[in-house]
């Protein structure tokens, strides 16, 4: 999917330099017609910025780059402290962060068994950075109403407007590759990682009942027979056993 056109009238750097914690955009923000056509405009002035001087302007490439990063990392403060809308939407307190998400899916394939065919580092990588466009535009879910096409639109135009921050080069066309490959489902460590996004989910779905005494039957349902890998089936299969143990404790 083609990515959004950006304004070219400002350098990542001046647009960024003073990032403290851009509060990520609702996606009715992206859905005035003709949406198609919409830039990160509206994202662009919600960043503070700043006024180059020569020191800035005169820095050597070494400092340039580390500035590029630190402005990087600065924007994905906010994955950080954005809550995942879904745990929001159920009235959840003090609920996991995007952050959150993305760190266990990342420890879940670093201790997964090893599989044939299977690069358990891409795994971990792609799991690192498959959220990661949701530092701009945050938590788009199905009860916002924006379809998957649209989703995947802005998603994409946040993910160039972030590497454009972070300067381009190796690392930036990196994040694109994985995070497009992740996107299309398209490789064996995508499929693996798909269903870690599940199993976390469902994870944490188990942990919220059990912590709030609540019934969250609708994320369990959604992912129901959705599961690509045996891991992945293996995995929820465990949740779902203790879940029911935990639910027919309850009515005893």
């Amino acid at each position: 999917m083609a990515a959004a056109n950006l304004s070219s009238s400002s350098s990542p750097h001046t647009l960024h330099r003073s990032l403290t914690n851009p509060q990520p955009l609702h996606p009715s923000a992206f859905l005035k017609p003709p949406f198609h056509d919409r830039k990160l405009a509206s994202v662009r002035c919600q960043i503070p910025k700043f006024e180059p001087t020569t020191s800035h302007v005169t820095q050597p490439t070494s400092s340039s780059s580390s500035s590029s990063t630190i402005d990087f990392l600065t924007l994905c403060h906010s994955l950080k402290t954005t809550k995942r809308k879904g745990w929001v939407n159920q009235g959840i307190k003090g609920s996991e962060s995007i952050a959150d998400h993305m760190y266990r899916m990342a420890l879940m394939a670093l201790v997964a068994d090893d599989l044939p065919g299977i690069n358990r580092e891409r795994c971990i990588k792609i799991a690192l950075v498959h959220d990661i466009a949701e530092a701009i535009v945050g938590d788009i879910t199905p009860s916002d109403g924006v379809p998957k096409v649209e989703k995947s639109r802005l998603e994409q135009a946040a993910l160039n407007e972030m590497c454009e921050v972070l300067g381009g080069g190796k690392r930036a066309e990196e994040i694109k590759e994985l995070w497009r490959e992740y996107e299309d489902n398209a490789s064996l460590e995508a499929n693996l990682v798909k269903d870690f996004d599940k199993i976390e989910m469902i994870l944490q779905a188990l942990e919220y009942e059990t912590e709030h005494d609540r019934v969250l039957d609708e994320f369990f349902l959604s992912t129901a027979g959705k599961f690509q890998t045996e891991i992945g089936k293996s995995w929820a299969a465990e949740i779902i056993a203790r879940r029911n143990s935990r639910l027919a404790k309850k009515l005893n």
